[in-house]
């Protein structure tokens, strides 16, 4: 009787827990392995959407709240507003991969590229397979001039997401640079 007590009430404390996600979550890499064999662009979109979602869920309502103010300051281009809410998420749960990225993203805006490089290993290191982060790599590397290493970060997004049509017309795009310039 005691032991079926302890299990209900086991039960009911991890059913309290908040649900997590982020880059940890087990739905993920059966996630990546459909991205990889997705059939078309638009396939891929729908399970890119998907890994946002679950990117995006922190596990921890304060977090969520700050990811998603941070968010929505920075398309408000209040970013010192934005830098304090992904500050604090970076603080508070440095194991967060999207805080990470999302903080890249707006040091890049900013025009912080080396901070934003920074942010952007804080992400990869947490979640290698962030093409969100890895498409970033490409764009700070086209501000800081070095071509070579935007192809390797696209090519390193396409391995992930060979359907991305996006990706794909961007390579083609610094391919057709890297081209002229052996000329």
């Amino acid at each position: 009787m005691i032991r079926r007590l302890l299990l209900v009430l086991l039960f009911v404390a991890v059913a309290a827990l908040p649900a997590r996600a982020d880059q940890k979550d087990p739905r993920l890499p059966g996630l990546f392995d459909q991205l990889k064999r997705a059939p078309s662009n638009d396939a891929a979109t729908e399970i890119e959407s998907q890994i946002w979602t679950i990117w995006f869920q922190s596990g921890d309502t304060e977090i969520d709240k700050l990811l998603d103010a941070g968010s929505q300051a920075m398309n408000a281009r209040d970013y010192p507003a934005a830098l304090d809410a992904f500050t604090r998420i970076v603080t508070k749960r440095p194991d967060f991969a999207e805080g990470w990225n999302r903080r890249a993203t707006l040091y890049y805006v900013m025009g912080e590229y080396q901070k934003s490089l920074a942010d952007i290993d804080r992400t990869l290191a947490l979640e290698p397979r962030h093409f969100g982060a890895l498409s970033g790599l490409g764009l700070v590397d086209l501000h800081l001039d070095r071509i070579e290493d935007a192809a390797k970060a696209y090519e390193h997004v396409l391995a992930i997401n060979p359907q991305s049509k996006d990706t794909q017309d961007t390579l083609d795009m610094i391919y057709a640079v890297l081209k002229r310039k052996s000329i």
